[in-house]
């Protein structure tokens, strides 16, 4: 008995692992993938049109010139997807030969990343070297599929540490249309001759999982065997197909992954079942459900640390509040990339502020020790001293920061501080539509949350409860202009250039000054009920006046080991649209602008990704939205 009861215990908890398991994999699918389910419980991809709809590229890793031995290996960002190879042998020149179907969209991305990584089985891997390559400018250069070396780059310095190299073929709608009844034909065709037995084509429908065709293969297999041969040939079985997509449709779900289908949008269908399709290269297909490329490197000591946590890794809300990651997407390669932060920081942050136990202790004097420690964090990072700090800073964010673009060498920083507040070469940020003051571009290099009116940022972003713009702006500057406007966050992190600039062209009216505490801006604290970042921390309201957009309040707010918000403007100045306005000492940072109400047409990319509660990683000059009383009176 004892030994029965043993075994079945044993078996219990094999079982439990087993759906914990299932349970890890299809919740990864769910936030990876481009699918949500229905209240029926059918996938849903994300509609393409047929408009946007350009083309299906099969990018292939080939391998990597290395310049010196280790096991490799490589992850390929596009977007919000990212793949990633086989681990190498221990090699100069690791060997990948990996490919992956690439969904081409009008307005989608087309900028592909290529990190290749060290291994370390039980940590992090370290990144090495990158590339960046335009899919549509790499086939237009060179002949399809042919095979092309790129330079790796250390993210550090941007000196060349090895050579990958990458073959890509593009099929456009036509051919993917094509090509389409030859690859589910090949999903069957066991004998690969390029017809379908009765019997193969009975093993179809059934994958097609539409019990009404199972019923009835007899007859459709004689429908579609127009010269009554006895096999249903590539062009025969398009031709059923084209012909019971008007009538019956007879795919209800993917023959190669089984998910259900749209069974109305014939495009979506034939999109999604392309890029499952297998090709028959022989090749290793990359493994997804990854975000970034640093989720997709990491040792399995970090994997098996995220299946105990299955939210650790999410886009939105999510992993501002609740995650130990931060990930927004990159507005110019439209590519998600993970912000980094201490793992340290990150708990503390949480039980202070995503906790009634941590904010009361805030009310009983760490205000007061916030304060105090920030004033003197900033002291020392003025020190000579603190110049010692700047390799380390640089190592730690060092894809994050191009040293390229600044204005004077390294060894010109005296102090941290001069460092952290550091000037861009001319021309670095560009400003859109430099000669439109109806154009109003973004305030800093920042991740930044756009909202059309206030009641959206507090349904997709702050949580506080108390928020509002008369508390943002403080008792000293009139709310009235400002009730139910626009509003837009630009929040700064350490690695990011410090200096904020002038939106929109007009007349500094005023500067005012709101005492307060120095809460973190941290999306840990701004998604927190318990607490109002921006309504309680230090900040200086600046108002401009401006023909296109009325009055606009720039408000720069500060933060944890900010105690000083500088402006190099002053009331009555003209400013022109990108002039520097000021800058952030030592720490992490938030500039809102508010804008009247109807008076900007924001950018529709930022609203819809502030609508998924994901920050844009934006850079100064990019555009912000369009003047609406210029837009009208144009139209």
């Amino acid at each position: 008995m004892g030994n029965g009861s043993s075994r079945e215990g044993k078996e219990s908890r094999r079982s439990r692992l087993k759906q914990k398991l299932q349970r890890f994999r299809t919740h990864r699918l769910h936030l990876r993938t481009r699918f949500s389910r229905n209240a029926a419980g059918v996938v849903n991809q994300r509609a393409v049109t047929v408009e946007d709809f350009s083309g299906i590229a099969l990018l292939t890793l080939i391998g990597a010139d290395m310049k010196f031995k280790d096991k490799w290996l490589a992850c390929v960002s596009f977007g919000e997807q990212t793949f990633r190879t086989e681990i190498s042998d221990t090699t100069e020149k690791p060997i990948w030969n990996s490919e992956k179907k690439l969904l081409l969209e009008k307005n989608g991305p087309s900028l592909v990343r290529v990190s290749v990584f060290e291994t370390n089985r039980l940590s992090r891997n370290k990144i090495v070297g990158y590339c960046e390559l335009d899919i549509f400018d790499f086939v237009v250069q060179e002949p399809e599929s042919a095979c092309k070396s790129f330079d790796l780059l250390d993210p550090a310095s941007s000196n060349v540490v090895g050579t990958v190299f990458l073959s890509c073929a593009i099929e456009d709608p036509v051919e993917t249309e094509k090509r389409f009844a030859k690859r589910i034909l090949s999903v069957v065709d066991y004998n690969e001759d390029g017809q379908l037995s009765f019997s193969e084509f009975s093993d179809l429908i059934r994958a097609f999982g539409n019990l009404v065709a199972a019923n009835k293969k007899e007859e459709l297999f004689k429908a579609a065997d127009l010269n009554g041969d006895g096999v249903v040939s590539i062009d025969e079985l398009a031709a059923l197909l084209a012909l019971q997509q008007e009538k019956e449709p007879i795919i209800n779900n993917c023959p190669v992954c089984g998910e259900a289908l749209q069974l109305t949008d014939k495009l979506n269908s034939m999109i999604h079942m392309t890029l499952c399709f297998d090709e028959g290269t022989g090749n290793q297909v990359m493994t997804g459900g990854f975000l970034t490329d640093r989720q997709a490197s990491y040792g399995w000591m970090f994997k098996l640390s995220e299946w105990t946590h299955l939210s650790t890794y999410d886009v939105g809300l999510n992993t501002g509040s609740n995650a130990s990651h931060i990930v927004v997407i990159d507005r110019k390669t439209k590519r998600l990339v993970e912000e980094l932060i201490d793992s340290k920081i990150v708990l503390s942050m949480r039980a202070i502020y995503q906790s009634k136990i941590g904010l009361r202790l805030m009310d009983q004097g760490a205000k007061e020790i916030l304060q105090r420690l920030s004033e003197k964090q900033g002291k020392k990072m003025n020190t000579v001293e603190s110049a010692q700090k700047i390799p380390s800073f640089l190592e730690f964010f060092k894809d994050q920061i191009n040293m390229a673009e600044v204005k004077y060498p390294l060894q010109h920083f005296k102090t941290f501080n001069e460092f952290f507040i550091r000037e861009l070469k001319p021309g670095a940020r560009p400003i859109a539509y430099m000669n439109r003051d109806d154009v109003s571009v973004c305030a800093a290099d920042c991740r930044l949350m756009a909202f059309q009116s206030v009641e959206d940022s507090t349904r997709f972003w702050i949580k506080g409860r108390k928020f509002s713009i008369r508390g943002l702006l403080g008792k000293n500057v009139n709310p009235n202009a400002f009730l139910d406007g626009s509003l837009v966050i630009f929040r700064l992190a350490p690695q990011d250039y410090h200096r904020f600039h002038v939106p929109v062209s007009g007349v500094i009216e005023k500067f005012v000054d709101v005492s307060g505490s120095l809460y973190t801006v941290n999306p840990i604290a701004v998604n927190s009920k318990y607490c109002n970042v921006f309504t309680e921390n230090k900040r200086t309201v600046a108002i401009i006046s401006t023909s296109e957009f009325g009055k606009v309040a720039f408000v720069a707010i500060g933060a944890t080991m900010v105690g000083s918000i500088n402006f190099v403007r002053k009331e009555g100045d003209h400013v022109k649209k990108g002039d520097e306005l000021g800058y952030f000492s030592f720490g992490g940072s938030t500039v809102i602008c508010v804008f009247e109400k109807n008076s900007i047409r924001i950018d529709e990319d930022l609203l819809a990704n502030s609508g998924r509660s994901l920050e844009t990683l934006v850079s100064v000059g990019m555009q912000l939205g369009v003047s609406t009383r210029t837009f009208a009176g144009s139209t």
